[in-house]
């Protein structure tokens, strides 16, 4: 059975329990970026959910462009098979892509995003 990470850091992120059930996903939820990290660790995920948020101001707008690059970097090492999904609001597209271009990222979909457009995605990443 496939795993799923799912990282749920806002109340944008929909509960999509029911579809990753429905496609026989063993689903694990964390609820920030380090707990996913320790859990890509400790069982490395075939998918990853999660939301991109660019870090205006803070210490991820020098080294890292937001909440996602120390997670992406930790799947490239631990889990290079993984494919990841990327949640992101409309204005923050342009860094989403641009941190695709540094890590591998399966797909990048535009907030606000319900169960069936990303039950849809998940269906094309499933081997």
């Amino acid at each position: 059975m496939p795993g799923l990470l799912s990282v749920v850091e806002s109340p944008t992120h929909p509960d999509c329990g029911t579809a990753y059930r429905t496609l026989g996903l063993d689903t694990e939820t964390v609820t920030s970026i380090r707990k996913a990290i320790a859990a890509v660790k400790r069982r490395p995920p075939d998918l990853v959910v999660a939301e991109f948020f660019y870090g205006y101001g803070n210490n991820y707008a020098g080294v890292n462009l937001g909440n996602l690059d120390t997670l992406l970097a930790t799947l490239r090492s631990k889990a290079p098979q993984a494919r990841t999904v990327v949640m992101v609001d409309k204005g923050e597209r342009k860094w989403a892509e641009q941190l695709a271009t540094l890590y591998p990222v399966a797909a990048i979909l535009e907030q606000p995003v319900d169960c069936t457009m990303l039950k849809r995605t998940l269906e094309g990443l499933l081997p």
